[in-house]
């Protein structure tokens, strides 16, 4: 009979996965970590059982459907099968309401959910991540009645009464401009907020509410006009009238993900609070929200490299496994010890989100928190593509043939990138925050990191890098220009030293314990270099493009 390749293997993703495992049994007290493991393991049984599901049946997307029989608008979206269980899966598993718990490491145990459940939910975390986002935001404008309103909704523990949110931001003029936003809210004869526009990217329309960002009829141009308004989708089992779905987005990736484009025609809305600024009130949804890209990143990178790593067990070139060939080895090992550093970072912002979140985290590490958020998500988007992209590689045409599932996790990756900042949008956002004293209280918590670390190498390597971001920020300060020109540079320094500064407590912690392999990565990690600083030439890059 003809030879017939085994295909990949997923390895339970909790119980196989040693960085989560370590990252958990060091930083959560032992009563909380006894109780977080019954969800971690049914996540994984459900991730396993998922990926199974991706190789075995046809890909669908969603489809809507505008009209009844008898020509009655519906705007009615069949979804797929992960997202109809997402509601359920999400409350039986606490996915999103262990996160508001009232405990410091609460972030840390919603975010270990949010890893694990990411793929299999074929992205339901989206709007998962919305909704969290809006749950923040909610609590930050103290508006008792929308809280006592949505919360409920949006943190029940019941799929029957469980609530998604939307965020609709993004139109046609303006994407990360959102002061060029075209909604406008004007007031009824009952006094009711009501809202007219166009949204052009709306992400999980399915949802039951939305936040929304809208210029009050009458107020001045520009972003500091712009309110916030909260909305919500459904009458009873019918979607509002006042809310017209145009299409569904045909995407590179993310396909199971019903985004659309909306008409508001009339939507009944309420602020939350002054009409105006609204685009502060939504900074901390954005902390929010960009802390889940980074993790759901980081969790494409483990699926990538997970399969590749079973592959190179189960195929053999030139008459031996291809983990045996050492420039295959040399090659995953890199991807795993770029895959560990971001883990590091992407888990610490989470961490440090509850931390902050609870008044438990000292000043510094407040300040610290403003850089790392922007810092983790896009040097975390970026790296997902390229590992994702490796990964395909590693199974040479297979990685390249679509019902093996593989060339999904780099459509997929794609978005990690763009959504919720690009890599430039966010680079700026890192400057913004390096203006007040982030650079000191990063430098302050990575010495903090770097205690107890023996490898006395490494540690210097991590100063010098943080040394050259302080000193080539000195010298560009003064001409804006420059320093934009090399945000990106500085930004991937920056994400890059800290995580190795991670790497190494996590190191530490490790090799007490028996595991050398932390410290294995780390010494790779910073082999490959942690500075990627640029010299701006503002004449050679005018050439350029032109």
């Amino acid at each position: 009979m003809a030879f017939l390749q085994d295909s990949p293997q997923l390895a339970h993703p909790y119980r196989s996965d040693r960085l989560l495992l370590s990252l958990l049994d060091r930083a959560l007290p032992a009563d909380r970590r006894a109780a977080l493991d019954g969800d971690l393991d049914a996540l994984g049984d459900y991730a396993q059982m998922a990926w199974r599901r991706v190789c075995t049946t046809t890909p669908r997307k969603p489809i809507l459907t505008r009209w009844d029989a008898w020509g009655g608008r519906i705007d009615r979206i069949e979804l797929t099968a992960a997202w109809q269980e997402g509601a359920a899966m999400t409350t039986r598993h606490a996915v999103l309401a262990s996160g508001h718990a009232d405990n410091e490491h609460a972030r840390l145990e919603e975010f270990a959910r949010v890893y694990l459940y990411h793929l299999a939910s074929e992205f339901y975390t989206c709007p998962l991540a919305m909704t969290d986002g809006a749950v923040t935001a909610l609590k930050a404008s103290g508006n008792p009645t929308l809280i006592e309103r949505a919360l409920p909704h949006f943190l029940s523990r019941d799929a029957a009464t469980f609530w998604l949110s939307g965020q609709w931001m993004t139109e046609n003029i303006g994407g990360s401009d959102v002061g060029d936003t075209e909604t406008i809210a004007r007031r009824d004869t009952d006094g009711q907020w009501r809202l007219h526009g166009r949204k052009w990217f709306s992400s999980a329309v399915v949802g039951e509410a939305a936040l929304a960002l809208a210029r009050p009829e009458g107020a001045a141009e520009g972003t500091a006009a712009l309110a916030l308004f909260y909305v919500e989708t459904m009458d009873g089992d019918r979607r509002k009238p006042e809310l017209v779905i145009d299409r569904l987005k045909d995407k590179l990736g993310t396909r199971e993900l019903p985004t659309a484009e909306i008409h508001l025609e009339g939507l009944p809305a309420w602020p939350l609070g002054e009409l105006a600024h609204g685009v502060r009130q939504v900074a901390p949804m954005l902390n929010v929200t960009r802390t889940w890209n980074a993790v759901c990143a980081v969790a494409s990178m483990a699926r990538a490299i997970s399969l590749a790593r079973d592959y190179a067990l189960r195929r053999e070139a030139f008459g031996r496994p291809l983990l045996e060939q050492p420039l295959h080895a040399q090659t995953l090992a890199d991807m795993q010890a770029e895959f560990e550093a971001a883990f590091a970072l992407a888990f610490e912002v989470a961490h440090l989100l509850g931390k902050v979140e609870q008044h438990a985290a000292a000043p510094h590490q407040v300040a610290a928190l403003r850089l790392l958020t922007p810092l983790a998500k896009l040097w975390t988007g970026k790296l997902a593509v390229e590992l994702c992209s490796e990964a395909l590689e590693c199974f040479g045409g297979a990685g390249y043939i679509e019902d093996t599932g593989l060339p999904q996790l780099l459509r997929d990756a794609q978005v990690y990138a763009i959504w919720e900042g690009t890599t430039n949008v966010l680079s700026l956002d890192s400057l913004r925050a390096l203006a007040g004293d982030s650079m000191d209280a990063l430098r302050t918590t990575s010495t903090g990191w770097l205690e107890g670390n023996e490898d006395m190498h490494v540690a210097a390597v991590i100063r010098q890098a943080l040394d050259a971001a302080a000193r080539w920020l000195d010298r560009h300060s003064a001409a804006r220009g420059a320093l934009e020109a090399g945000a990106r540079g500085l930004a991937l320094t920056l994400a890059r030293s800290a995580a190795a500064a991670l790497l190494a407590r996590q190191a530490t912690w490790s090799s007490r314990h028996g595991d050398p392999r932390p410290a294995a990565a780390l010494r790779r990690f910073v082999g490959r270099g942690l500075d990627r600083l640029i010299t701006p030439d503002a004449d050679n890059t005018a050439w350029l493009v032109r």
